[in-house]
């Protein structure tokens, strides 16, 4: 008699065993049916069938169950393909030790996730970002200066990142763009200042996921005690003197009201009004929206800056020469400083400098100049005489002395009418 194939077909002689084998065998009536043998879980398993299709299909359920016993497998209806399926289980062994479970997470992603547009170039989000800070020059929350800071910086940022698109800016890649030019760590900090901004007003516009700069931190700068750099009686005096002889005497107001009543350069001066600048009340009004620090002040008007202002009365000659009457107002504003070897802020410096040598109270500076006492004792204390302060507010206007003041009392010279200080603020805030 021919025997048949043990597994009932045409298999190859060399085929793998498994746990469960199929045999063929001729029941009593003569007809053939297969037997599936093997053990499951300790118990023996013996099933007949009457077709070899049967028998492998239920031979294959059977090996299944085996597998998922040794690996906690489990065999269920599903509508997912088996891509998903693989994605769900990787999502499900990722969250193995998570305390929430992924419906949490998934709720999480979709209320905030935005998919960024990628494919944003640099420059046009440079462009959004920057008609958005001219809108703020227009309503005086910003000053011109400080504009064109921030768009110098964005043409490096540009420049440097010039074949990626925005949200291929890595925050790894961030770094070597902020030390360019080994900047000092002063410098480092007001570009990452720049830039975190920028990348926080593209996260907010949906044009990327995370600002980059998020995880990183400013530089610890160490101040050291009298570092403030302050001009000379003699010196600021030829200053004026030639700030007098040029364009007309335009920007002597912005001069005057720098080093003479300690204003800010950088964004109080472009934001400060006319009408704030009182002559009547010998004082000048600093609001909180034009204050770097947000808090209200009172500067003192000197005799000398009195004298000044009235030979330059701000209706004639204002803070910052009109656009419209004068060109290249920052070019021309910069030749004036470089000729005279003039930093950013050292008309602001020189005025807390001369003002605690000659009216010697640390306390009453800190409250014109907008700072606390422990920043002017650190950097402003003994860093000039009494007689070169003496002489420098005794600096006064020579081309227009018809239009001096008669000099106001002693009383008056020593300090404005002193304001009820607000909470100090924290030193870093009010750092000069």
């Amino acid at each position: 008699m021919n025997r048949l194939p043990r597994d009932g077909g045409n298999l190859p002689m060399k085929q793998k065993k498994t746990a469960f084998t199929i045999k063929p065998f001729r029941n009593r009536n003569g007809v053939i049916s297969f037997r599936v043998a093997g053990w499951l879980l300790g118990e023996r398993v013996r099933k007949n069938f009457k077709t070899r299709e049967d028998a492998i299909a239920e031979r294959a359920a059977l090996e299944l169950r085996v597998l998922q016993s040794q690996s906690n497998l489990r065999g269920a209806s599903t509508f997912l393909t088996e891509a998903q399926l693989r994605e769900a289980e990787a999502a499900f062994l990722r969250l193995e030790k998570a305390r929430r479970p992924l419906t949490f997470y998934l709720d999480y992603a979709l209320a905030n996730y935005r998919e960024p547009e990628a494919a944003l170039k640099i420059g046009d989000a440079i462009e959004s970002y920057l008609k958005a800070r001219k809108e703020d020059v227009q309503q005086a929350l910003m000053g011109e200066r400080q504009l064109r800071n921030i768009r110098l910086e964005l043409t490096e940022f540009q420049r440097h990142f010039s074949t990626q698109t925005l949200a291929e800016v890595g925050a790894e890649a961030l770094p070597a763009c902020i030390r360019r030019g080994n900047g000092s760590l002063k410098t480092q900090n007001n570009r990452r200042a720049v830039l975190f901004t920028f990348f926080k007003y593209a996260c907010q516009k949906g044009w990327l996921v995370k600002n980059p700069l998020e995880g990183t931190t400013r530089h610890r700068i160490d101040h050291s005690r009298g570092g403030a750099e302050a001009l000379t009686a003699e010196s600021a005096a030829q200053l004026m003197a030639h700030v007098e002889s040029v364009h007309g005497g335009a920007f002597v107001p912005f001069f005057v009201l720098c080093l003479f009543a300690g204003i800010r350069p950088d964004g109080e001066i472009t934001k400060l009004p006319a009408a704030d600048v009182r002559l009547e009340n010998n004082a000048i009004t600093i609001e909180p929206w034009v204050s770097k620090v947000n808090m209200r002040r009172l500067v003192t008007i000197q005799p000398n800056l009195a004298a000044w202002l009235c030979a330059y009365p701000l209706d004639e000659y204002p803070v910052i020469p009109p656009k419209e009457k004068m060109k290249s107002i920052a070019k021309k504003l910069t030749c004036i400083r470089q000729k005279f070897g003039v930093g950013h802020d050292v008309l602001r410096h020189t005025f807390i400098s001369m003002h605690v040598a000659k009216f010697r109270s640390m306390g009453d500076a800190a409250l014109q100049a907008g700072n606390s006492e422990s920043i002017i004792r650190r950097h402003y204390l003994n860093v000039t005489t009494p007689q070169e302060a003496e002489a420098f507010f005794n600096i006064r206007p020579r081309l227009r002395r018809h239009a001096v003041p008669q000099p106001l009392p002693a009383t008056q010279q020593a300090s404005a009418p002193a304001p009820v200080p607000a909470p100090t603020p924290d030193q870093d805030q009010l750092a000069a």
